[in-house]
């Protein structure tokens, strides 16, 4: 499945760097060409890490139970973002914190803590369907500053699904953290570091 649509996230996302340039930006995504192409043709610097597919390599496809150990959990961070403290202005999450169990989570949401700058931005989606044993997982692609191509990639079990209280409770240690709901059940995160 795929689909082009709005995305008001992104656009939030966007407008807070729009009269930037020269910014270093993540995406978790893993790479693509139209994604680099954009954030460059912007005047940014794009890094880009395959978060779901390291994190399968990490601790297998379906296998959340060493998700809970330490070691693997810092070889884990160590893979997918060992970069210095204040690195990012921005980070493209997508849809691969609903994938982490609660050790391995908080130690991600942590570490993006110290690796983005102060005030910037951070851009996150998440299921909002609580009921459901798999949920789809997506490439995303920037089209424009508002708008966004999703290919589903396939199905995912989710380690857990978050309400807005839950995204808050995750979230708590940032400045700020705005929500907006998509026709996708899908629920756009825009965090303030």
């Amino acid at each position: 499945m795929t689909s082009t649509r709005a995305s008001r996230g992104l656009a939030e996302f966007f407008t807070n760097i729009r009269d930037q340039s020269g910014l270093t930006i993540l995406d978790l995504g893993g790479a693509t060409q139209q994604n680099v192409s954009f954030i460059t043709n912007l005047g940014h610097r794009l890094y880009s890490e395959d978060f779901l597919q390291i994190l399968n390599e990490t601790f297998g496809p379906d296998d959340t139970v060493d998700q809970a150990n330490p070691g693997r959990i810092e070889y884990f961070l160590r893979q997918t973002l060992d970069y210095p403290e204040g690195q990012f202005d921005g980070v493209l999450i997508w849809d691969v914190l609903e994938y982490l169990e609660p050790a391995l989570l908080s130690a991600v949401v942590e570490r993006l803590h110290k690796i983005v700058r102060p005030k910037s931005y951070m851009l996150s989606f998440f299921h909002s369907d609580d009921k459901l044993d798999a949920v789809p997982f997506y490439t995303f692609r920037i089209q424009e500053t508002n708008t966004l191509h999703i290919a589903q990639r396939g199905l995912h079990r989710p380690v857990q699904l978050f309400n807005n209280r839950s995204l808050e409770k995750l979230f708590s240690r940032f400045e700020s953290v705005k929500f907006f709901l998509t026709r996708e059940r899908l629920r756009e995160v825009i965090v303030k570091v």
